[in-house]
């Protein structure tokens, strides 16, 4: 195996942990701090710079910055664009560390999104951040090296609910723009959405019929992180429809990887499965790869298999490579 190609494994193994672990600290969470840091240390492959903490919204919220990873020398051509989204309940997680930055080993620019947490803002500020970040990406497609064309998004949790909402309702301004770059397309190629929301408005139900596992969450409490973004009960039709990606999917809909565990206590399975109908019934292209007995991450999403799996998903609509997408036997991931 080539020394690129284990780090980008080790780098989507890293990627895959911190999605479950960032979601541990949710409810020790009650405010957002984003204090102006110095740039701090990390470990890049070679050839590779990164900035810090950069504003995609000028003059806007300490919470509207990215961190971006891309060749210090000019490449022969434009590289396709990785945005990372982060999780945490909408309500903590962080942009750094973002282990999707040793995707540059294989010839992605990587950008690692911050976004206003519920406790400073509700739905759709969050959207609305992620959706001027990669605006903010293509007007500067130059000055990193990107292939403005070519840009995909991934998240685990509260950044698959994100990730997978940036997919569907890309270029449609559905959500008010804010900052600038109104003219740059927020529309991204292709989403891996790791055990993420789809529709708030069943997310209730699914979690009372699911026979698995119960949710950890009280709904509709100041605990509940679904009603939290929203401001409202999950019973309140008009906003549980604007925050649910399923909400928006049409035959335009780009290609989807979903990732999830059938035993997740936060996030029903039964989300996915009803995302993959409604994604496969309009006629856009969705694989949903299911994790028996794996809860809200585990050690099953990060063997070989599902790392192949999440490259060759990106290589296949960022890289037009010549890969054929298969889902992984069950068997080979059953807890």
């Amino acid at each position: 195996m080539s020394q690129q190609k284990l780090r980008f494994i080790i780098g989507l193994l890293s990627l895959l942990v911190s999605f479950a672990s960032s979601n541990l600290t949710i409810s020790l969470l009650h405010a957002q701090e984003k204090p102006i840091k110095p740039k701090p240390k990390t470990e890049l492959p070679p050839g590779i710079a990164w900035e810090f903490d950069v504003p995609y919204i000028k003059d806007g919220d300490t919470a509207q910055r990215l961190d971006i990873y891309y060749p210090e020398q000019q490449p022969k051509e434009s590289l396709p664009l990785v945005v990372h989204i982060h999780g945490g309940g909408w309500m903590g997680g962080s942009k750094f560390p973002c282990d999707a930055r040793m995707m540059t080993a294989q010839g992605y620019v990587v950008a690692s999104v911050e976004y206003r947490f519920s406790q400073v803002a509700k739905f759709p500020a969050q959207i609305q951040d992620c959706q001027a970040a990669i605006r903010w990406l293509r007007a500067n497609a130059d000055r990193y090296h990107i292939d403005a064309e070519k840009v995909g998004v991934i998240g685990g949790s509260a950044g698959g609910h994100l990730s997978a909402l940036v997919g569907v309702t890309g270029g449609k301004k559905v959500f008010a723009p804010i900052g600038e770059n109104e003219n740059m397309s927020d529309a991204v190629q292709c989403v891996c959405d790791i055990f993420g929301p789809k529709n708030f408005a069943s997310v209730m139900e699914q979690a009372e019929k699911d026979r698995n596992v119960k949710n950890i969450f009280k709904f509709n409490t100041p605990s509940d992180p679904y009603s939290e973004l929203i401001g409202a009960k999950l019973s309140d039709k008009e906003k549980t429809t604007a925050v649910s990606p399923i909400t928006y999917v049409d035959k335009n809909s780009p290609p989807t990887l979903i990732l999830h565990g059938t035993h997740d206590a936060l996030v029903p399975f039964a989300q996915s499965e009803e995302f993959e109908a409604a994604m496969k019934k309009s006629g856009a292209t969705v694989w949903l790869q299911k994790f028996p007995g794996a809860g809200h991450g585990g050690g099953s999403f990060g063997k070989p298999q599902v790392l192949l799996l999440m490259k060759n998903f990106f290589d296949k609509y960022l890289k037009n490579a010549d890969v054929k997408i298969e889902l992984i036997p069950e068997a080979e991931l059953a807890q």
